[in-house]
């Protein structure tokens, strides 16, 4: 859809209205609030003086700016990486393509973290696949003396974590590591040494990836979400490496993915050395987060 033309009005308004009627024909959910978001960021407004001003005149620059934006979520890039940020636990994260998207239902990582793992300011905590850093960079906010490990296959993964930790006040207490799962743990003597792993591993299985939105098959980093052809493949090397480096007592922490509790149930078994897994759902009643005692 063509923006209004010179000749017609060039107000808020407008570009607003546009917006939506753009963004509606693309088949984006929520197409309004999100016409005004984009606007209010390309005019460098709150959406609610967005909203309140809609007789204000554009000047072409803002005019232009909102366009591409526009644009850019009608060909269904997220809107987080126009905006570049995420909420996540009342904290605003950057996000860019290198991340993964931060959801809502990770928060029970967090959650369950600090209600199984009775971290203090001795623990120490590894985050596996740490993306953003949002469940690290949490976790070190609130458990100020905690040390905390956050690990990650991408570089550039690792420089948004970083940049999320430092714009938090907390970078000079996580630690940035590249790495395969736990390997870099192994090279750091930590065996034995760590009170809790938790992790948001991919969980989508091979065969479902056709089928999802093309927000997340045309943009997110596809190595963060896809597992392999059962999803459970990543859970399965963290049930296996983990023990070597929980402190007896220990606690493994990990999102799953619809329907995959009964295998991980299995998993767990096979592998030995776990309590039998607890678990957690999240708001929609998903089976969401697994905890796994390790065995005193």
């Amino acid at each position: 859809m063509i923006a209004p033309s010179m000749a017609e009005s060039r107000t808020i308004g407008a570009l607003v209205a546009w917006a939506r009627r753009t963004l509606d024909e693309a088949g984006v959910d929520n197409a309004a609030q999100e016409a005004l978001w984009l606007v209010a960021h390309a005019l460098g407004l709150e959406s609610h003086h967005a909203a309140s001003k809609a007789e204000q005149p554009v000047l072409d620059e803002g005019w232009v700016h909102a366009e591409s934006l526009v644009s850019r979520r009608a060909a269904r890039e997220p809107l987080q990486y126009i905006l570049g940020t995420q909420e996540f636990c009342g904290l605003e994260f950057h996000v860019s393509p290198a991340v993964l998207i931060p959801r809502p239902e990770s928060e029970l990582l967090v959650q369950e973290v600090l209600r199984w793992g009775e971290v203090n300011d001795d623990a120490v905590i590894v985050d596996v696949g740490a993306g953003s850093g949002c469940v690290a960079v949490t976790l070190a906010t609130i458990v100020e003396g905690a040390r905390i490990v956050a690990i990650d296959r991408s570089p550039e993964a690792l420089a948004v974590a970083r940049t999320n930790a430092d714009r938090h006040g907390v970078g000079d207490r996580i630690d940035c590591v590249q790495g395969d799962l736990l390997s870099p743990l192994r090279e750091r003597g930590m065996a034995g040494k760590v009170d809790v792993i938790v992790s948001n591993p991919p969980y989508i299985p091979e065969a479902d990836w056709a089928g999802l939105q093309p927000e997340v098959t045309g943009f997110e980093p596809r190595a963060a979400l896809l597992a392999g052809p059962k999803g459970t493949e990543f859970h399965d090397r963290l049930f296996r490496e983990s023990g070597e480096f929980l402190v007896p007592g220990g606690f493994l922490v990990m999102e799953i993915g619809q329907g995959q509790l009964p295998a991980l149930r299995q998993m767990a078994e096979r592998v030995g050395g776990y309590a039998p897994l607890e678990v957690v759902a999240d708001a929609a009643g998903i089976e969401r987060v697994i905890i796994a005692q390790r065995l005193r």
